[in-house]
């Protein structure tokens, strides 16, 4: 079982920048791929950015491609995710998620989530 929670969410203006991070309770933080994803209201869950438990591959929205940059860090079991140049269609609740074996933008092949950290954008 990995528990996942998220933390970094706040208002911002837009053009801003917020960083936001998810620690993971999982001992083999480094076997798993992760992956964030949004939610807005009334919308669908969308996929934001992805990456590969070494680091070496990652996977973004086109929505979010060059303004957001997703890291991690398997010393702290802590992923991040960058948002930068922050417009207000970017307002969501954002959620990390975690599995063994995918990264890609499906957001039913994950098998652990967080319970979100609101992020809102003023115009």
């Amino acid at each position: 079982q990995v528990q996942l929670v998220e933390s970094g969410g706040g208002l911002v203006q837009a053009g801003g920048s917020l960083r936001l991070s998810c620690v993971a309770s999982a001992r083999t933080f480094s076997n798993y791929r992760l992956g964030w994803f949004r939610q807005a209201p009334e919308k669908e869950r969308e996929f934001v950015a992805a990456i590969s438990w070494g680091s070496s591959f990652t996977n973004y929205g086109d929505s979010v491609k060059g303004r957001f940059t997703i890291s991690r860090d398997n010393a702290k079991n802590t992923m991040y995710l960058q948002m930068n140049s922050l417009k207000p269609e970017d307002t969501a609740v954002y959620y990390c998620a975690a599995d063994k074996t995918y990264y890609g933008p499906d957001a039913g092949a994950y098998e652990y989530w967080g319970q979100g950290t609101q992020v809102t954008v003023s115009s």
